[in-house]
């Protein structure tokens, strides 16, 4: 049976575009793979712990020698690292905060990088790389080629890097100009924002088709 992934990191609540458009990817996946189910995890509403000097070393600690906070930490990685195992298709919402990801994302991709988990211990391959990861990104102004914040998006150049090591591979939706309907200052921009965002819509919905998931 199919299986979803769908993580949103936003906290925005219902003001978000990123929560707007996994909630369509979502409900474009469903239609598609009927009987399918859906894992929901709210990184903006439930972020998890950051790494700090203990817990991040929980990883590479021997099972016998952690301490009690390491023990919790791993076992954290265990879980979130079997939601991926479980899924066909990852779905994440990713805005872009002060030029970058949310800093629940990054706490979610650390709890990732974890040898013999997400990553063979003997030959350093990534074991997470039959996921499909679809990230829907979307950032408030325009950063496209020839802009004045051309290079200024962090967010979709880390990604692919910080994830590289588990094997997951990320292809990019982006909806941009989000703040165009609420920044006065942006107001000519309107039309650019809403042809971005159905051109995002658009994209979402030819991801999946009914025929090619067919039993």
């Amino acid at each position: 049976m199919a299986h979803l992934l769908h993580i949103d990191s936003s906290i925005q609540g219902e003001r978000s575009v990123s929560r707007r458009l996994t909630a369509h990817a979502a409900d474009r996946w469903r239609a598609t793979h009927p009987g399918g189910t859906v894992t929901h995890r709210d990184l903006g509403a439930e972020p998890l712990p950051h790494l700090d000097a203990e817990s991040g070393t929980a990883r590479m600690v021997a099972a016998e020698a952690r301490t009690a906070a390491q023990q919790a930490s791993f076992e954290l990685s265990v879980q979130l690292i079997d939601e991926i195992k479980r899924a066909d298709t990852v779905l994440l919402g990713l805005p872009l905060y002060n030029f970058g990801a949310p800093s629940s994302v990054h706490s979610w991709v650390d709890h990732l990088i974890a040898p013999g988990l997400s990553i063979d211990h003997e030959t350093g391959q990534g074991l997470l790389g039959d996921v499909d990861f679809v990230v829907l990104t979307s950032r408030g102004g325009g950063y496209g080629p020839g802009t004045p914040r051309e290079g200024w998006d962090h967010a979709i150049a880390w990604l692919p890097h910080a994830v590289s090591l588990t094997g997951l591979r990320p292809r990019f939706i982006t909806a941009e100009l989000t703040m165009a309907d609420v920044n006065p200052a942006m107001a000519d921009l309107r039309p650019l924002a809403a042809e971005s965002l159905r051109r995002a819509l658009a994209e979402i919905d030819g991801l999946w088709s009914a025929d090619e998931n067919a039993a």
